[in-house]
């Protein structure tokens, strides 16, 4: 996978398989971030596409929007993926509260989605999943891009 990295996804099975091929490289690089920062409004297929994504590492994972318990852990360490939902997070004292910064050390892969909510606490090198709905008739197309930053 080169980046920038950008498709047009028509199901949330490519939304996932994207997310698999995300994945495959971040495991067969370790020069790449650990970080994977979502960006994209409701219902686009974040959580699509983070499903997607674990199943390179934890395939036995039942991936659902940690949106309420705002962090969920597939697999086990050293590669486990944090999947935070940043959706309710207003400030940087609701960050801390989460734990979040303990998680951005090590082997471990943290994907959050709502990076919106957090422009402030994204470290500096990770690696920005942009999904955006293409047109309002066709109901399940996306575009997503993929850039290293």
């Amino acid at each position: 996978m080169e980046f920038p990295y950008g498709i047009t996804t028509n199901s949330p099975e490519e939304t996932e398989s994207v997310g698999e091929l995300l994945a495959t490289a971040i495991k067969n690089s370790p020069d790449l971030p650990r970080f994977v920062a979502m960006f994209g409004d409701l219902g686009v297929g974040k959580t699509a596409f983070v499903r997607g994504f674990t199943r390179v590492y934890a395939p036995e994972a039942a991936v659902k929007s940690p949106t309420f318990a705002l962090v969920n852990q597939y697999g086990r360490r050293p590669s486990a993926i944090y999947h935070f939902d940043m959706y309710r997070i207003t400030d940087e004292d609701d960050l801390y509260s989460t734990g979040f910064y303990d998680y951005l050390s090590g082997e471990d892969i943290c994907i959050a989605e709502w990076c919106e909510n957090i422009p402030y606490a994204i470290p500096e090198r990770y690696l920005r999943v942009s999904i955006e709905k293409t047109s309002f008739d066709a109901e399940n197309e996306r575009r997503i891009s993929i850039t290293l930053i």
